[in-house]
């Protein structure tokens, strides 16, 4: 039946090929189920619940992709969106979670309209490839940034900052597990990130760093999350540019992997990937899942990549995934053990398991920079000031802002504007207008 369904035969494929691939992909993303919590719950929002809410919408997301538009694509809580909803949105503009969660339910609901009217292309097409480099290149800068401070490397020092207590038994931890991953990523080994916040928890255990909470146990209520979206929250706030950068981040990130997994796997006929519209469809629909259930932007992962270089080619491979998101809710007492921050002096909280993934993660981001054309400077200024200025503002929304802005009037004074799209021009006239008139 299952041969059947997925057409195992005519992809040259066997249950056990995928079931494999299916695993291979879950253990390259997996690193998502402590990163995803500890990272919400600095904002605010309940561990354990932000936990089963990852678990389940990336499983619900990862099956849709795997039988409704059959491919071997996993999807779970993106790296970027997460940050930008609890540093920048929640964190700095001091807007409450429930009313960003509403916010990314708002953009899910436009990304699936997109995709039915297949208005998305245009959308993809009026931002240039440099300008989409830079914002990618950025995202991997802020998150890198945010590894460092909070594996205690670097730290504020009064105006400026400096290099943090190497002496402190956590810095060296998160040096030790940051080395550790580092050279499991190098060598390419399956599950590496995951793989190295492990064997730093473990070190961490075993020299009184982190406290044993044990490995399996209850899985955790998923009430302090469930359905407290606050659309009208979001609404009356006036986020309007917040629900544009989740919605665009959800579509270049959606858009680039499916792209490259297409490629990797083969699965492109014409320069076209088949059933797109129902790639994109499941994307859209597991982040407004994921922001009923109480986490961020649910996205397709590059990740998947691990799975298709092993042989996955057609969606039970996602199936097989999904199914390991939800074997997973079983181990929140080893999540919650090395995705809990340790306090420290003048109320710091050091994460030395999980920072070292997001130093890494970063580095791994920021290859997008080699895509930017530096020769043409037009492309290449906006571009810069992009990945400069989302992690010098601590804002991606306004990092983004001086690219848009400055692209169009580097295009306009270059004699260039037959370049620009009216979709461009329009989304630079909002940015002006925000910081022109509603900001004080």
């Amino acid at each position: 039946m299952l041969s059947r369904f997925f057409r195992f035969n005519e992809h040259g494929t066997d249950i056990k090929t995928e079931t494999i691939a299916g695993l291979t992909t879950f253990m390259a993303m997996a690193y998502i189920i402590v990163v995803q919590p500890s990272v919400l719950s600095q904002a605010g929002m309940d561990f354990g619940a932000v936990m089963v809410a990852t678990c389940l919408s990336s499983a619900i997301a990862t099956i849709l992709m795997g039988l409704y538009a059959g491919y071997p694509i996993a999807l779970a809580p993106g790296m970027g969106q997460n940050f930008y909803f609890a540093f920048t949105v929640i964190l700095g503009m001091g807007i409450a979670w429930q009313s960003a969660l509403g916010a990314v339910f708002i953009s899910g609901v436009i990304f699936i309209i997109l995709s039915l009217w297949r208005v998305r292309e245009k959308l993809i097409e009026a931002i240039p490839e440099s300008l989409q480099c830079g914002i990618a290149a950025g995202i991997g800068l802020f998150i890198a940034f945010i590894g460092l401070l909070q594996a205690g490397i670097i730290e504020k020092g009064g105006l400026v900052l400096i290099l943090g207590n190497f002496h402190k038994k956590e810095v060296l931890l998160s040096i030790v597990g940051l080395l550790i991953t580092g050279i499991l990523v190098s060598r390419k080994i399956k599950g590496s990130i995951l793989l190295g916040m492990i064997i730093t928890g473990l070190i961490g255990i075993s020299l009184g760093i982190v406290e044993y909470q044990g490995i399996a146990g209850k899985i955790p209520s998923i009430t302090p999350t469930f359905m407290q979206l606050d659309i009208v929250g979001a609404i009356k706030y006036g986020i309007f540019t917040v629900i544009f950068v989740f919605l665009f981040m959800d579509v270049f990130d959606t858009v680039g992997t499916v792209i490259g997994i297409g490629q990797a796997g083969g699965f492109m006929k014409d320069g076209k990937l088949p059933r797109a519209n129902r790639v994109l469809f499941s994307d859209a629909v597991g982040t407004v899942v994921g922001a009923m259930l109480g986490t961020s932007t649910v996205t397709s992962y590059i990740e998947s990549a691990a799975g298709v270089s092993s042989g996955a080619k057609t969606g039970f491979a996602s199936v097989i995934t999904a199914i390991c998101f939800l074997f997973a809710l079983f181990f929140y007492p080893f999540v919650r053990m090395i995705g809990t921050g340790i306090p420290g002096e003048g109320g710091i909280t050091l994460y030395p398991v999980t920072a070292p993934a997001l130093i890494i993660i970063g580095s791994l981001i920021m290859t997008t920079v080699r895509k930017i054309k530096w020769e043409d400077h037009t492309e290449s200024i906006p571009a810069f000031l992009t990945l400069l200025g989302i992690p010098l503002t601590y804002n991606i929304g306004d990092g983004m802002a001086l690219g848009f802005i400055s692209y169009v009037f580097l295009k306009i004074c270059s004699g260039k504007h037959r370049e620009l799209k009216w979709v461009l021009i329009t989304i630079a006239i909002l940015f002006i207008f925000k910081y022109a008139f509603l900001l004080k």
